[in-house]
């Protein structure tokens, strides 16, 4: 059988400060999903090739840029790491209805109603979905603070991609059904925060990935 190859995809850890404990946005995936169904995940998909096309209001922090780079490969371009902060800005209003950047008046049906803005996105870890799996994803998960975005955490809308939309502690998601990697994730975010509040632009990353059966955990 030949080998599946991953995918590059972003996700989006939306973070919501103004309260006494952190926030995340999670939701449940539709049954209908292939990938993981019926779980809560952070909002995020695959990057579309159309991604590099898209024009962006702010590009990324470049220190942000400097570890997204890190073992990407040597097809590696700037292109494609914008793409990946714009896949994260595209899939949390195509599944949560928040828009992150300048609006305009869409060019088309499918294009996106404002120049997202990407930089306030956070690089804050990376997985790799194991060899063996019908679907293989290359992962990065960035985060994003509600207010230096301007987002009202209350604007947040449920999707057919994404449904019951809920803002968890981060510190307590409450016993709500999580994949095993969204939850290492969420801990990351967790030892992140208890570091450095304001999550710096340049922190180490780590990866997660599989070589010869075993789980790694290498920092970028």
């Amino acid at each position: 059988m030949t080998p599946v190859r991953p995918v590059d995809a972003a996700s989006i850890l939306l973070l919501d400060r103004s309260g006494e404990r952190m926030r995340v946005l999670v939701g449940r995936r539709s049954s209908k999903h292939v990938f993981m169904p019926d779980v809560y995940v952070f909002p995020g998909g695959r990057r579309d090739a159309t991604d590099r096309l898209v024009p962006v209001s702010h590009p990324l922090n470049p220190l942000a840029c400097e570890r997204l780079a890190l073992r990407s490969g040597t097809r590696c371009s700037d292109s494609r790491l914008r793409a990946l902060g714009v896949a994260a800005l595209r899939e949390l209003y195509e599944e949560a209805g928040i828009s992150v950047g300048t609006s305009i008046e869409a060019a088309s049906q499918n294009a996106l109603p404002f120049r997202p803005d990407l930089s306030n996105l956070r690089f804050l870890a990376r997985a790799i979905t194991p060899a063996g799996m019908v679907r293989r994803f290359d992962t990065r998960f960035f985060a994003l603070f509600t207010d230096e975005a301007g987002i009202d955490p209350a604007g947040a809308t449920a999707s057919h991609e994404l449904e019951d939309l809920r803002w968890v502690n981060i510190f307590d998601r409450g016993g709500i059904e999580m994949p095993d990697i969204t939850v290492l994730i969420l801990e990351e975010l967790q030892k992140s925060l208890q570091e450095d509040k304001s999550l710096p632009f340049g922190r180490t990353v780590p990866l997660y990935h599989t070589q010869r059966g075993r789980f790694l955990r290498d920092l970028l």
